[in-house]
């Protein structure tokens, strides 16, 4: 037999897509794992033309997921961000718009006994070691996917998955201000970076020549903006203590103005060479977080008006975060609303010579 055949369900999670695995079906070699999922996703290929990616950083996903044995869960989580062009599988970041599907596949692969109307699935993220608890609809039959939860990025509507985070500060830098302070300063340029759940460069696009209101297609035509954002993202990344990011997806650099729609802020965020069509779920709270920061560059840029709840404006809508403080004043936690849905259940084939049949 010349190909694999590996079991699959491809699913639509918030604003994203994702190829998800239980882990038993995947190698357990991690350098292995890795040429298995550039294999199914079709990359390095701008197209992606032979395998199951988009040819979009937002549909070249997958989630590895498993039965937990921690007391405190239910599923492991392990996210990769395959890259579209280059053969790279990158582990160093959370996906909060794939862990909007995780519950669903976890009850739809028998993980999680299903329970009507509710079911919560405690959900451990391994790129980061967080907790959340996804609340998932569900009916005697199983997950209930149709709803009448609208998010911006997403036709029409489905059900309300919630998603509840314990404390997600520093999760990838080690602290939510991971230099140290509001404010750092690159190429000239003022910039805050921070990491509540997603580790982010900000910078007013003011500051930059641009209004902060320019369309995706506009911005990825930019060359000189991209340059000057990769030479501050590869300047910042060993200050947030990620290393050289070089070949990373991470930081993500985010662009901001003041809102327009009636949110508290307007975002253009790069993941990280590409602007992002929307915004991810834990870059739009890491982002919602830099405005509750005095000193930060969104200082004076921002509208608290609904604070602690706090809309951040996107190229195609809004995502809205709800911050929860501690007593102190501090961040303590965050929720959000998100939807799901079942794609395709089946196999996805790769070249046996990726994988031989006679290795588990």
């Amino acid at each position: 037999m010349t190909q694999r055949r590996i079991p699959c369900l491809l699913m639509r999670g918030g604003t994203s897509k994702a190829a998800c695995f239980l882990a038993d079906d995947l190698p357990a070699d991690p350098d292995r794992r890795d040429a298995v999922l550039l294999a199914a996703m079709g990359s390095p290929d701008a197209r992606q033309i032979d395998g199951i990616g988009g040819a979009d950083p937002l549909t070249s996903k997958v989630a590895i997921i498993r039965r937990s044995a921690r007391p405190d869960a239910d599923v492991d989580y392990l996210f990769a961000q395959v890259n579209v062009d280059r053969a790279v599988v990158d582990y160093g970041q959370n996906c909060g718009n794939i862990l909007a599907a995780v519950g669903p596949f976890a009850i739809e692969r028998g993980l999680v006994e299903c329970v009507a109307p509710l079911t919560r699935v405690r959900i451990f993220m391994e790129n980061t070691g967080q907790l959340a608890v996804a609340e998932v609809p569900c009916n005697t039959e199983g997950v209930e996917y149709a709803g009448n939860t609208r998010i911006d990025g997403v036709p029409g509507t489905a059900s309300k998955i919630v998603l509840n985070f314990l404390d997600v500060a520093g999760s990838s830098c080690g602290a939510l201000l991971p230099t140290g302070q509001a404010k750092d300063r690159f190429d000239g340029i003022e910039v805050t970076c921070i990491d509540n759940g997603m580790p982010v460069v900000l910078i007013r696009a003011c500051d930059l020549g641009r209004t902060g209101y320019e369309t995706r297609e506009q911005l990825d035509a930019d060359d000189e903006l991209k340059q000057r954002l990769e030479s501050i993202r590869l300047q910042a990344g060993p200050r947030m203590n990620l290393g050289d990011v070089a070949q990373r997806t991470v930081p993500k650099m985010t662009l901001i103005a003041r809102p327009r729609a009636g949110g508290a802020i307007s975002s253009r965020t790069f993941i990280p060479h590409r602007c992002h069509a929307s915004i991810g779920v834990f870059g739009a709270v890491s982002v919602a977080s830099a405005c509750l920061i005095p000193g930060s560059v969104a200082q004076g840029l921002v509208s608290l008006a609904h604070a602690p709840e706090l809309s951040v404006e996107h190229p195609t809508g809004e995502f809205s975060v709800a911050l929860r403080l501690g007593d102190n004043g501090q961040l303590a936690g965050c929720g959000l609303l998100r939807t799901a849905r079942l794609l395709f259940a089946g196999e996805v084939c790769i070249p046996a010579r990726i994988w031989p049949h006679e290795e588990q």
